[in-house]
């Protein structure tokens, strides 16, 4: 293989997603030269902790050079990229073991999570260590040994998600899934100097993970760029019928830097540090930096968010840890580490009382919190206050693991999505990071702003000194214009096309959809078909087109459709959602499914050749 050729190029080589997927479609590297280069990465770094199941190299370069085969690989959002994926999160053909080698299964399946990775392309290379059951922000918990931190070696590697966070940043893979309960998706992506993507509750789905607290958990995303973190959530969004708490909530678009943005920052005198003065310095060289930048900095009361945060352990919340290892407890409990099971055998103390009660002050500061976030955009505070090395943690397990989650615990009780960013990088060789928070649903408006501010910075990416590359390109717009995609007798030249161009509508592009849609052949006059989304993998890529409407038209446009045609949220190949058109599934009993032609254009053509012979 051309990569096996000489020695590794170093920054020369592509280390972000959206880099190896350019290499992959340009055939300057195929996506088995990608596998085999991460695995020598592997072997190099020699960290046996770091991995908990690594994938057979043979086995994960077939599937590489069976992926290049398709004739619709380029198109895939994920083309070829190796991801890994923690050890609580069930992937086909690994055993998950939450880090207790007592408590692991073989899955039958994948998680949702990965098996909408796997559709668009992605490579899974193994299965990552953590924190026993997830629970921890230190990364020392496991009977699989401690990773070492990719920045310093003498630092905790942060946790929960530790062998996920320290696989990127160390650029042994450019993407990984970790968790996010209390933090663990944060705290290691600041420790270790990459992007930690927490988002939304119930954006991805949580089906396949074996849980820590159920009503709280959520799969979080570890990459180099913020643009790359939001790429993969996109393509693993959405609603999920396997998982209860799941909720339809599309990431959305990225959009330039927002004039008269209003960042909330803590009241003076509010911030802890623990005595930490180089974090202290670094979050006010921070907070310069995002007024030069153009945010309006306005000061919010933080002691609501710490009382929140209390709630977590000192709450009911805990009883979610007791309720998942409750039979290990009580038949293995030496198979549990130490300090999981001191913190998690409290849960079996609480009572229906206590819940409510806690519940109740929830609700309460939940208001407050709302009453917070109308006057500012989003929150910028510390990832965490300090940073602490193995020894130290070790010595003093529990209190300084509660430091760490001094400003992300609150985070999911509140329902808030985060983005963790590197910010800088200390004079003592120890990265800080701050993180972004703001109400659900605005995942997209934190990734905005925060790959603007991570450009800033001007960081080299993780811990290989790569540097990083001018920030890609937003797609051109007008405000007043409203993209749609069609799939079938609007496409250009098409039947009803003349619908489109009769209001001025521009064609904007042509693509594909996700991986995850079928097409039907209705029977309309005239002919028209249908779009359907279904489950990760059971579909295909469909040919759209993308055209553009101005706001007054587009409201023509849709009230016009008839049924069974409906418009909702249509996903790109390239991880983008647009409106576009949909069909009813209760119409689909007399329709041909037609998605083996990868479009209507094909279709049609076959059936007029049909017709003429």
């Amino acid at each position: 293989m051309r990569a096996e050729l000489g020695a590794e190029l170093g920054a020369e080589q592509p280390e972000t997603i959206a880099a190896i997927v350019a290499a992959h479609r340009a055939g300057t590297l195929t996506p088995a030269e990608t596998i085999a280069r991460t695995y020598r990465r592997i072997r190099d770094h020699n960290d046996p902790a770091i991995f908990i199941s690594l994938r057979d190299e043979k086995d994960a370069v077939a599937e590489a050079e069976k992926l290049a085969a398709r004739t619709d690989a380029a198109g895939l959002p994920l083309y070829g990229v190796p991801v890994a994926v923690k050890d609580n999160i069930d992937a086909l053909g690994f055993p998950t073991t939450a880090a207790c080698p007592a408590f692991s299964f073989t899955p039958a399946h994948d998680s949702t999570a990965v098996a909408r990775l796997r559709a668009a392309g992605a490579i899974v290379i193994g299965k990552t260590n953590l924190d026993q059951f997830a629970t921890g922000l230190v990364g020392v918990r496991s009977p699989y040994g401690i990773p070492r931190n990719s920045i310093r070696d003498d630092l905790v590697p942060g946790g929960s998600s530790s062998g996920s966070a320290v696989a990127v940043g160390a650029g042994l893979v450019p993407l990984s899934l970790g968790t996010d309960t209390a933090g663990s998706g944060r705290v290691p992506a600041m420790l270790n100097n990459i992007v930690g993507l927490k988002p939304s509750l119930g954006m991805i789905s949580n089906a396949g993970l074996v849980p820590a607290c159920r009503t709280l958990d959520c799969i979080s995303v570890f990459a180099l760029t913020v643009d790359d973190a939001a790429l993969a959530l996109s393509v693993m969004a959405g609603p999920d019928a396997a998982d209860p708490f799941s909720r339809d909530r599309p990431l959305g678009a990225i959009t330039p830097f927002p004039t008269g943005f209003r960042l909330g920052v803590p009241r003076k005198g509010q911030l802890i540090f623990f005595g930490d003065k180089k974090a202290e310095a670094a979050y006010a060289d921070a907070l310069q930096r995002w007024t030069v930048l153009g945010a309006e900095l306005v000061e919010f009361d933080l002691e609501p968010f710490y009382e929140t945060a209390r709630l977590l352990y000192e709450g009911p919340w805990v009883a979610e840890r007791y309720l998942v290892i409750k039979d290990l407890l009580a038949s293995a409990p030496d198979a549990i580490h130490p300090v999981t099971r001191e913190i998690t055998a409290a849960g079996a103390r609480l009572t229906a009382a206590d819940t409510f009660s806690a519940l109740y002050r929830l609700q309460g500061l939940r208001k407050i919190a709302e009453r917070t976030f109308a006057k500012i955009d989003a929150l910028v505070l510390p990832t965490a206050p300090t940073a602490y090395t193995t020894a130290q943690v070790l010595a003093n397990p529990i209190e300084l693991n509660s430091r760490l989650g001094t400003y992300t615990n609150f985070v999911n009780l509140l329902d808030l999505c985060g983005l963790a960013l590197p910010a800088s990088m200390r004079a003592d060789g120890i990265p800080f990071g701050i993180t972004l928070l703001a109400p659900a649903g605005r995942d997209a408006m934190l990734a905005s702003i925060g790959r603007v501010f991570h450009a800033d910075t001007k960081l080299s990416l993780g811990a290989k000194g790569v540097a990083q590359a001018p920030l890609a390109a937003l797609p051109a717009s007008s405000g007043d214009e409203i993209p749609i995609a069609v799939v079938g007798a609007h496409l250009s030249g098409m039947a009803l096309n003349g619908e489109l161009t009769a209001l001025d509508a521009k064609l904007i592009e042509a693509t594909k959809t996700a991986p995850d849609y079928k097409l039907f052949a209705l029977r309309t006059t005239p002919p028209k078909p249908g779009l359907l989304r279904v489950e990760a993998g059971k579909g295909a890529a469909i040919e759209l087109e993308i055209w553009s409407l101005s706001s007054s038209a587009f409201g023509k446009f849709v009230n016009a459709i008839p049924a069974p045609m409906a418009i909702g949220t249509v996903r790109l190949a390239d991880g983008r959602s647009v409106k576009g058109f949909l069909v009813e599934p209760e119409v689909l009993r007399d329709a041909r499914d037609i998605t083996a032609y990868g479009g209507w254009r094909a279709y049609m053509k076959e059936a007029a050749a049909k017709q003429v012979s």
